[in-house]
């Protein structure tokens, strides 16, 4: 039998909690709900769901600050919900790392349309397609550009299975791409992520290892075609693109 994807409803509302609820379990989910930020802590120390839709306006704590911490805890997709269509709203919402937006009153349809499409783009297998490691067919490697990644042994070798020298914190970099192919990464995520305090996201500390990177996996690091700038929102890892 198939696992049921598991959905966090924040809500102060008891009526939109009690409906999604109805309305998502119908739909083959599994719903938990929680009424306000203290009570999202205690679920998501319990069990951490596949994707969380949370309310903007909170009492006491409201969305976005719940939205950072989970971003800063946990890599899952987070679709924020108000009663306003506030543009300021939506673009601090997207900040702080959700994933999409949605505004009170809304169609279930279109919250189950949207809830579906943030779960693909999260879908991963573990890392990129790999290929066996010559001799060991427990290791795992990741196409990269013109280059391969091996996770292993925190490697990247050319070509000729050469060692291409890679700081830790470039191996890091690489390693959260490899794990999440075909998705935006923003600057504040891949921070979360990495949990690498010493990056500083005012600095643009990333765009520049992200510079030096492309000079080794790309075939031309003046038009990646492997870590690609998505223009306003981040990067993203394209596989077998090299």
């Amino acid at each position: 039998m198939e696992k049921k994807q598991r959905v966090l409803v924040v809500d102060d509302e008891a009526a939109i909690r009690e409906m999604l609820a109805e309305y998502l379990d119908s739909h083959g989910f599994e719903v938990m709900a929680a009424d306000s930020g203290k009570a999202m802590r205690e679920l998501l120390a319990k069990n951490v769901p596949d994707v969380v839709l949370l309310d903007v306006n909170l009492p006491g704590e409201d969305g976005l600050t719940l939205a950072r911490y989970i971003r800063e805890r946990f890599d899952l997709p987070i679709i924020m919900v108000t009663a306003a269509d506030e543009v300021v709203d939506r673009v601090v919402g997207l900040e702080v790392g959700a994933d999409d937006y949605l505004t009170k009153p809304f169609d279930p349809r279109e919250l189950r349309a949207r809830i579906k499409t943030v779960l693909r783009r999260y879908q991963r297998p573990g890392v990129a397609p790999a290929v066996p490691a010559e001799g060991d067919a427990s290791r795992r490697r990741v196409p990269f550009g013109r280059c391969t990644l091996d996770l292993d042994r925190r490697q990247l070798l050319d070509a000729d299975n050469r060692e291409i020298p890679l700081t830790s914190m470039e191996f890091d970099l690489l390693q959260v791409f490899a794990e999440r192919p075909n998705r935006v990464l923003t600057r504040d995520q891949i921070l979360n992520i990495t949990r690498n305090r010493d990056w500083d996201p005012f600095d643009r500390s990333i765009d520049i290892r992200i510079a030096r990177l492309r000079k080794k996996i790309e075939a031309d690091p003046d038009k990646p075609a492997t870590l690609k700038t998505v223009r306003g929102s981040g990067y993203m890892f394209v596989p077998n693109s090299g």
